[in-house]
């Protein structure tokens, strides 16, 4: 069991203050590539696919790089943005210039998401109680005069195939392939969940302020102390007991939660009061269990080996 700083502490001088360094590039592409993918996740299990990310990817880059990044009296210019960034001249130019709503060029929605949508509004694709039809799957299996699924497909995109589409729908529980080659659209397929809309925004603020205190603490250029951000953690445990911790850190975090609440309102009418800048602060907790991947010579060895272990030493 272990406790640390997720980012560890950077070196400080004796004043407390964060020593000076270099970027350091390599270590940087490391972290991100781990915080990468359970984002990829997300991508595939909301339809975001890689065109609208390297859209959002640019337009974050240039963003940051123009705000935070300016130089005194004289903020930034593209060609010193792309240099920061990596990001082509012209598409600083025209990311510059794109209000924040319009950012990301494509649509969000996925092609399986784009091919729903036109079968429960098309009224050729509707019965006459407005329902989604029942589609056969090509038009071979189809009678003559009624639509089918590949066509419906051809009509949202050319650049993807039928098959594929139908795959994903599957695999999301949005449609059923009967065995007599028909599609059916199930009934509240693509109805946003309860609350849906207020967990991504949550998951947006939650994330984004986490990963804002990491990376204000691994600053190489930091001033004063280190923002608090910091984890426990616990290995080689049963899924008995990663449930009970699980428990226990919801306890935990309603106590937390309470008294923090209490002092967070007595703040806020202290300040009422007091001029100058404002702040925002967020305090959370998160619990994730996964399964442990044990490899390689130095891995943690399983119980039964330790034991015998011990008995082969005897």
């Amino acid at each position: 069991m272990s406790t640390r700083p997720t980012n560890g502490d950077p070196p400080t001088d004796p004043v407390g203050q964060s020593a000076p360094g270099l970027p350091e590039p390599a270590l940087a592409a490391q972290a991100v590539a781990t915080v990468l993918k359970p984002l990829a996740r997300l991508m595939i299990d909301h339809g975001l696919q890689l065109p609208s990310m390297l859209e959002l990817l640019k337009k974050a880059l240039v963003d940051e790089a123009a705000n935070a990044f300016g130089l005194v009296d004289k903020g930034s210019s593209d060609t010193r943005i792309a240099l920061l960034t990596g990001v082509h001249r012209k598409d600083v130019k025209r990311l510059r210039e794109t209000p924040a709503a319009q950012a990301g060029g494509t649509p969000m929605a996925s092609v399986a998401t784009s091919v729903v949508a036109r079968w429960i509004s098309e009224p050729r694709f509707l019965n006459a109680d407005q329902s989604a039809r029942t589609l056969a799957r090509t038009p071979r299996r189809r009678i003559p005069g009624e639509p089918d699924f590949t066509s419906l497909v051809a009509e949202v995109s050319s650049d993807v195939g039928a098959r594929a589409v139908l795959d994903e729908l599957e695999r999301l529980g949005v449609v059923e392939l009967r065995e007599d080659g028909y599609v059916v659209l199930k009934a509240n397929a693509f109805v946003p969940h309860e609350g849906l809309s207020e967990s991504f925004h949550f998951l947006a603020a939650n994330v984004s302020d986490h990963l804002a205190a990491a990376a204000h603490n691994l600053k190489p250029d930091r001033s004063g102390p280190p923002k608090l951000e910091q984890s426990a953690f616990s290995q080689g445990l049963s899924a008995e007991q990663a449930a009970q911790l699980q428990l226990l850190a919801r306890r935990l975090w309603s106590d937390a939660l309470r008294q923090f609440l209490q002092m967070a309102t007595v703040a806020e009418q202290r300040s009422e009061a007091v001029d100058g800048p404002r702040y925002k602060v967020r305090f959370g907790v998160y619990f994730n269990d996964t399964a442990q991947i044990v490899q390689g010579p130095d891995a943690p060895l399983a119980a039964t080996q330790r034991k015998n272990k011990r008995k082969s030493k005897k």
